[in-house]
């Protein structure tokens, strides 16, 4: 008998060896040994301290900045849904989002209720919990300037709070690491709405017009190189002079219109991207000498 089949009961939905190629907007990728859809909070703590503590477990979002690799993932994939989409004003310009809730759709509220400060989520794609974890930002503001706490789940299913200064966030990055995140209270500034929106819809029109945002892809691939001294190459500008915008690797490329933007061309496998990916950097460190580190998350088991 496997560890499947002693799962603790739950309230929400379980899923054994499912596939995660449709979770991504990449579209690729294995099975996951079991997916769990929690029905709220208390399921998912009831369910982490039943389940046995050796068998691994993550959470993922929408998908939109993860790559999951062709042999699939071992363990738990937990996917949280409505029930940890929230977004409400708190009041003194404070909103509550929960975890599973877009980005783009807490800009939103936050515009609706003259909250200042969260237009920058309009052009991030992906959820609030990604958000968390990866101090998302974009066009000059990131989360660490709005995040007053987040609300998590450790592994062991106890539920905690971390303030801004508990995350140790720099640039992508964020310090505590084997927790479920439920969602986040952010501080804004007052604000006329019709301003406020005016802002958000100059994002959406910059990101239509620069990202490839109706292609299979995962968001910017690498994170802009830091220290360069004097060369400040953004990721995509090293791409681009190592000579991989638009070339084919298998069925994946860097695409034309923002070459930090990695494209399914509808035939490429997981590996295919990955080693897309891989070849850029070695390239770019061969020809430019600098090291591009991946801001994609890629999950999973590697090829034997």
């Amino acid at each position: 008998m496997s560890w499947k089949d002693t799962l603790p009961p739950v309230r929400g939905r379980i899923m054994k060896d499912a596939a995660l190629a449709p979770f991504t907007w990449f579209r690729v990728g294995g099975p996951a040994d079991v997916v769990f859809l929690p029905e709220d909070v208390p399921d998912l703590c009831e369910f982490l301290k039943a389940l046995d503590p050796g068998i691994p477990v993550m959470a993922i979002g929408v998908g939109s900045n993860l790559l999951v690799r062709d042999r699939g993932v071992d363990g738990v994939v937990i996917r949280l849904g409505k029930a940890f989409a929230e977004v409400t004003p708190r009041g003194e310009s404070r909103l509550y989002a929960g975890a599973a809730a877009l980005d783009a759709q807490v800009a939103k509220v936050a515009a609706q209720n003259g909250i200042a400060g969260l237009e920058f989520y309009r052009g991030v794609p992906g959820t609030i919990g990604g958000a968390i974890v990866m101090n998302a930002g974009c066009y000059g503001a990131e989360t660490k300037d709005v995040l007053v706490e987040a609300y998590a789940v450790t592994r062991t299913g106890e539920e905690v709070t971390l303030s801004n200064a508990h995350m140790g966030y720099s640039y992508r990055h964020s310090d505590p690491e084997n927790l479920i995140y439920l969602g986040a209270l952010y501080q804004g500034t007052p604000d006329d709405p019709a301003a406020v929106t005016e802002r958000m819809d100059a994002i959406t029109a910059r990101r239509e017009q620069t990202q490839p945002i109706r292609e299979k892809t995962g968001g910017s691939t690498f994170k802009n190189p830091e220290g360069q001294g004097d060369r400040k190459l953004s990721a995509w500008q090293c791409v681009d002079q190592a000579g991989w915008r638009g070339r084919l690797f298998g069925g994946a490329k860097f695409s034309e219109l923002h070459s930090n933007f990695m494209i399914n061309t509808g035939e490429a496998t997981a590996a295919d991207l990955e080693g897309l990916g891989e070849a850029v950097r070695a390239d770019v460190k061969t020809q430019l000498g600098i090291d591009l580190h991946w801001e994609i998350k890629r999950i999973g088991k590697t090829a034997h």
